[in-house]
Parts: C-alpha cells; sequence; structure tokens
C-alpha cells in the first residue's frame, strides 16, 4: 500500500484524527488506519507526534482527548505547554461593557490551554457575518464564541447560519428565540428579564409607587429589561408614568440638555419620584442634568442605573445592577471546552446568570416614612 508521506498529507491526517477525538472521546488505532487507508504504523506515529504536542493522551490501542491529569506531556518552547483549541470570539464592541467580558474569557482561555483569537465587529449583521467569516476562513479553529445580532430576519438567518457551522459555537450575552428550534447553538447570557424585575422591586420596597422606564435606544439589552420591568411594575400594583428610548450618547451637547430637559418636565407632570435608566452612563448624564437646575436628589427623582460601569462614581452615587460580565466570559469559554472535549454526547447548555443589585445615596429616601 502506497501511502501518503508528505507533510502536508500528514498535517491533514493528523487533524482528522483531532477531529474524531473530538466527536468520539477516544479512537481506536485499527479503526483509523483503515478510515484513514494507512498502515497501523503510521496512526501509531501520529499518534505519537500529537501526544508529545499535549493534544491527546495515549492509551492502549488508541487515544483519548487529553486529559488534564496526564502529567507525562512534555513541556513546549519556553515551557509552556501547546493549547488545547484555538478558539475564536467575536464581540460588537471592544469598548463599551465588552471589556470586561473579554477579560473574563481570555483568564478561563489561559486556565483551560486555550488560544483565544478575537475579533471586535459592530452591531451591523453584515459586519459580524464578515468578521465570523475571516476566522473561519483559517481552517484553524476549533470552536466560536459570538455576540451576534438576533433581532428580526436577519437575526434569524444569521443565527441559522451559526448552527449550521461545522465547529460548535457558544453565544455570549444573547440567546437564541424558541421559536428558531436551533439545536446545536449554546448560550450564556445575563438574566436581563429578571433585572427588570429586580429595578422594580427595589424602587417599590423604598416607597415609590408612580415609576418611570428610561432605555437606551437600539440596545439589545432594553427589550428584555423593559419585559422584566413592565411585568413587576404590573405585579407590585406600581403606576407606570414614562416608557421611552432615548440615545443620550448620541446628541450634541444642546441637543442633549434638551432632550433630558423634556424628560424631567415629563417627570414633573406625571407625578414621577424614580426611574430605571439603562444605560448608567445616561443615568449619570440625567442626575447631572437635573441637579444643574435644582432638584433634589434622591429627595424629587430616585434612579436605578443599569450595567454598573459608572454609575458608582456619580454624586450621590448611583443605586445599579450589574451584569456579571467576566463571569459571563469565562463561563462562555468554560462551555465551549466543554462541548469540545464531551462532544455530541454533551447535552446542549443554555445558561442565565443573574445580576445583582447595589444599593446606593440615589435610591436612599424611604418614602414609606
Amino acid at each position: 500500500m502506497d501511502e501518503p508521506t508528505t507533510a502536508g498529507f500528514a498535517v491533514s491526517r493528523r487533524e482528522r484524527i483531532l477531529d474524531e477525538l473530538r466527536s468520539a472521546g477516544s479512537v481506536r488505532v485499527a479503526d483509523l488506519a483503515v478510515r484513514l487507508g494507512v498502515a497501523e504504523l503510521t496512526i501509531r506515529r501520529d499518534i505519537g507526534y500529537l501526544a508529545d504536542r499535549g493534544l491527546l493522551t495515549r492509551v492502549h490501542g488508541g487515544a483519548t482527548l487529553r486529559s488534564r491529569l496526564d502529567t507525562s506531556v512534555p513541556l513546549g518552547v519556553g515551557g509552556i505547554r501547546p493549547p488545547l483549541f484555538r478558539v475564536g470570539m467575536v464581540v460588537p464592541s471592544l469598548t463599551y461593557y465588552w471589556p470586561q467580558i473579554v477579560i473574563g474569557a481570555r483568564a478561563a482561555a489561559t486556565d483551560g490551554g486555550v488560544q483565544l483569537v478575537l475579533r471586535g465587529a459592530s452591531y451591523s449583521v453584515d459586519d459580524q457575518r464578515r468578521q465570523i467569516s475571516s476566522l473561519l476562513e483559517s481552517g484553524t479553529l476549533h470552536g466560536l464564541i459570538v455576540a451576534p445580532e438576533v433581532a428580526g430576519a436577519d437575526g434569524a438567518a444569521l443565527l441559522h447560519w451559526l448552527d449550521a457551522l461545522p465547529i460548535p459555537v457558544v453565544l455570549a450575552e444573547r440567546s437564541a428565540p424558541s421559536d428558531l428550534t436551533l439545536t446545536r447553538l449554546e448560550s450564556v447570557t445575563t438574566d436581563h428579564v429578571f433585572g427588570g424585575s429586580l429595578a422594580a422591586a427595589h424602587l417599590s420596597a423604598r416607597g415609590h409607587v408612580r415609576v418611570g422606564f428610561v432605555a437606551s435606544a437600539g440596545s439589545p439589552t432594553s427589550p428584555r429589561l423593559r419585559r422584566g420591568w413592565r411585568r413587576a411594575v404590573e405585579d407590585d400594583g406600581l403606576v407606570p408614568t414614562i416608557d421611552r428610548d432615548i440615545s443620550l450618547d448620541d446628541l450634541d451637547a444642546a441637543a442633549r440638555e434638551r432632550a433630558v430637559s423634556d424628560l424631567l418636565a415629563e417627570c414633573r407632570v406625571t407625578g414621577t419620584t424614580a426611574l430605571l435608566v439603562h444605560s448608567d452612563p445616561q443615568a449619570v448624564l440625567l442626575q447631572q442634568q437635573a441637579r444643574d437646575v435644582g432638584w433634589a436628589m434622591p429627595d424629587d427623582l430616585a434612579i436605578v442605573a443599569y450595567d454598573d460601569e459608572v454609575a458608582a462614581s456619580a454624586e450621590p452615587a448611583i443605586t445599579a445592577l450589574r451584569p456579571p460580565k467576566q463571569h459571563i466570559g469565562r463561563l462562555a469559554v468554560e462551555t465551549l471546552i466543554a462541548r469540545l472535549v464531551d462532544g455530541p454526547k454533551r447535552p446542549v447548555q443554555r445558561t442565565h446568570v443573574l445580576p445583582t443589585l447595589h444599593a446606593r445615596e440615589s435610591t436612599a429616601l424611604d418614602r414609606r416614612r
């Protein structure tokens, strides 16, 4: 039998062996020799080559995915073991919200022996698909962590494409709608619906009755936050007053001042005593301008922010709900590693993690007194 012995064929053959391992968890030399059309000796050499690089564990008659208990793997160049997996990560922003998620993902990747390849995209479906495709074209990825748009027909099409990829995909801070019946996509996301409910419950406990909601226009977080808020406001017997989407960061100084003035006037007219504001930069701008025009905070208006990136630095410090961002990144990587190690026998996992509420001076007034 003539065996392919060139370097190119050897690399391709060893990738096939690793693919079989990720799918089944273990392989037999005899089965691989038949499947790949080479001698058993060639497969044993391939397994030895991969084992020496820490990519699998040799066992009698075959190999298994590398066990973390396998201490026989020699260290590589510089005393560093080669990564078990190469994982791509595409996020819609490298500035706001996502840096903390990336930090958590990098920490988990380091702990798990994973090489993480990061790309920044935007909130455009076309740009997200282009960035993901660029990573896939390398042919060296074992899995993906992505935060795609999920709304509308374009979002659904993107999710269907991701679900059909030949490598596992974990969504970070995104969830696949149940009505799409996608069976392979996994996800790790903050339970923003719970966050909205928690904010309403906090304000109710402080004695507020007439309450409003101000969301970031176009944010994928806002719809889920609003859903939890509305449900809790109704269940707690509160009176909903204001419910609007704004985007103060997109306005120039004069337009932003007018928008906040209009919002404060609406609070006066409707008797609103408390607001949930997403995100906390918008909450800071709102509170700052209210104080500048003579409002007493929180006596005239209590504010709860969502995200907690800068809320604690406001004056007074703003009560905020904090998504567990670093934990989301870490858990996304851990979920993907578990999928790569266990293969298709592992049940599909979609995890929701709760945000936490940090009470501060902006809601300190108790109106029940």
